[in-house]
C-alpha cells in the first residue's frame, strides 16, 4: 500500500468523523457496501479518482482536501504554469494534472489527462462519478468507453457526457492521448 494512498485513508476518516457520519451512513452515501468503503478508509484498497470525488462531495469537501490534506486558499483566480498541476497518481497509464487546485469553492474540477498506450484489445475498468464531465482532445486518439459505446475522438474532438453512467478511455495507435476533463457536480450542474 503506498504512502499517498494512506494518507488519503486517514483523511477520509478523519474528515467523516468530524462531520458526524457514520462509516455506514458514508458508504451510502457512496453507493458501496459497508465492507467496501471500510477497505477504503483502512487504505487496504486502492481507488480511483471517480471515488476521490464521491467521497468529497459526500463529505462537502474540495477533492483537494482529501488528496493533500490541504485545503485551498484562492478565491478570484488559480494560475497553473505549463507543465505544472497538482499531480494525482492513481493508474500507471493516467497523468492527472489538476488545473485548479488552489481554488476555493469550485463548480467544475479541470484536469489535464495523459493516457499512455494499452494493449488494443485490452477494455479498460469503468468507474462512474456522480455529475457531469466535458472531455476536449489535445492530442493522439483515445477510445472512450461509455457503458456500453465506444467513441473515438481524435485532437479538436470534445465530448459532454453524464459521468454517473460508468466510463473509461484508452489510447489508441499505440500511442499517448492528451484530453483536458472538466467533471462537474451535479448540483452544481
Amino acid at each position: 500500500m503506498s504512502e499517498m494512498l494512506k494518507e488519503i485513508a486517514q483523511r477520509m476518516k478523519a474528515l467523516r468523523v468530524l462531520e458526524d457520519f457514520s462509516a455506514e451512513e458514508l458508504a451510502e452515501k457512496c453507493d458501496l457496501s459497508l465492507e467496501e468503503y471500510e477497505a477504503y478508509e483502512a487504505g487496504k484498497r486502492d481507488f480511483s479518482f471517480s471515488f476521490v470525488y464521491t467521497v468529497a462531495g459526500a463529505l462537502g469537501v474540495d477533492v483537494v482536501d482529501l488528496l493533500t490534506g490541504e485545503s485551498p486558499k484562492l478565491s478570484s483566480a488559480a494560475v497553473v504554469r505549463r507543465g505544472q498541476g497538482l499531480k494525482i497518481d492513481r493508474r500507471d497509464a493516467y497523468d492527472y494534472r489538476h488545473l485548479a487546485h488552489t481554488f476555493r469553492h469550485k463548480i467544475g474540477e479541470p484536469f489535464l489527462v495523459t493516457v499512455e498506450p494499452a494493449p488494443e484489445s485490452e477494455k479498460p475498468a469503468l468507474h462512474e462519478h456522480g455529475g457531469q464531465e466535458f472531455n476536449y482532445m489535445l492530442e493522439g486518439t483515445m477510445a472512450l468507453y461509455i457503458d456500453e459505446v465506444i467513441y473515438v475522438l481524435e485532437a479538436g474532438d470534445s465530448i459532454y457526457f453524464n459521468s454517473a453512467v460508468p466510463h473509461a478511455m484508452r489510447a489508441m495507435n499505440g500511442e499517448r492521448a492528451q484530453f483536458l476533463a472538466v467533471v462537474m457536480s451535479q448540483q452544481n450542474a
